[in-house]
């Protein structure tokens, strides 16, 4: 889980019932974690990415908000400021610890049919998903953000996965993905029912119940998104932090088909705590590899752990 990573929070909120179906899943991070970002698709709806880049002033963040209700809902990361600035979190621009401007970049996805219209996360799902984070296990599945998620022709959610990489003790370094996987494309072969994580990690999937037919033709989405974090407790840059979301793309291409189309906004964000020093670029290289390992799990993690919700079958009622 991405809270294997030492001081990672994870909090949630959502609505599920009632005429709604959305929600906010916060990822909260120690003071002075270094933040990047890479964005794939073309429907994104992101706030605060271009400070990420790494040619711009502000190298650290704070949270990441990811959210459901489309643009509507980046309204959710006003929350996550207004709790982090209460604390006493953020960019210091004057004298005063109250004086901050907390940084927190911040994604959405479209996930607005599975609600009445006008439900959709607001301020208050960001603030109390922020009071909810902890480091303990994440819930996965239908929460947070992934609450109104599907992914292709099944329910999507969230999933998280983790992988330490190098020697044990000095040199060990901890890799962990949290995604909100609302994608255009498959997780699963819809001949086999095998989900193509298994193609990374057979260990962490189900064999494939081979029972051909079992899902119904797909009916696409128009529009999509996977959102995620990567965090990372190694001591990297911002430009570091970027080629580490860049190379979690490749984890999407593994576990969804297609991924990154017109209709999708997928943006994945990068975080490193700096706790584990990386001792030269072939350590760095390897947590690029690692890092598209842990964002493919958290794919098929997210489609296993989802239920159905309404007329959009999980992958556990469609398959088992």
């Amino acid at each position: 889980m991405i809270t294997d990573v030492p001081g990672v929070l994870v909090g949630h909120h959502q609505r599920l019932g009632g005429g709604w179906a959305t929600g906010t899943t916060v990822v909260l991070f120690p003071e002075g974690t270094v933040g990047g970002v890479d964005q794939r698709g073309g429907a994104p709806g992101t706030r605060e990415t271009d400070l990420l880049a790494p040619e711009n002033l502000v190298a650290t963040v704070d949270a990441v908000c990811l959210s459901g209700g489309s643009a509507y809902g980046l309204a959710a990361a006003d929350g996550v400021m207004r709790w982090l600035g209460e604390r006493g979190r953020g960019f210091r621009v004057g004298a005063d610890e109250r004086e901050v401007v907390p940084i927190v970049p911040s994604a959405v996805l479209f996930d607005l049919p599975r609600s009445d219209w006008g439900n959709w996360p607001d301020a208050t799902f960001g603030y109390t998903a922020c009071a909810a984070a902890s480091a303990g296990p994440v819930a996965q599945g239908c929460v947070g953000a992934g609450t109104g998620a599907r992914a292709g022709s099944l329910k999507g959610g969230i999933g998280t996965a983790s992988v330490r990489v190098g020697s044990a003790g000095v040199g060990e370094v901890t890799v962990g993905a949290l995604l909100a996987v609302n994608a255009r494309g498959e997780a699963a072969d819809p001949d086999t029912g095998a989900l193509y994580a298994a193609a990374v990690a057979p260990e962490d999937f189900p064999p494939a119940p081979g029972r051909p037919g079992a899902l119904s033709a797909p009916t696409a989405s128009d529009l999509n998104t996977v959102v995620g974090v990567i965090a990372t407790d190694a001591e990297l840059t911002k430009a570091q932090c970027r080629r580490l979301a860049m190379s979690g793309h490749d984890g999407l291409a593994r576990a969804l088909r297609p991924a990154h189309s017109l209709f999708d906004g997928d943006t994945l964000f990068a975080a490193a705590t700096g706790a584990r020093p990386v001792p030269d670029a072939f350590a760095f290289d390897g947590l690029c590899a690692a890092a598209a390992d842990v964002v493919a799990r958290a794919v098929g993690h997210a489609v296993l752990s989802a239920v159905s919700v309404g007329d959009l079958r999980s992958y556990q009622d469609a398959w088992r």
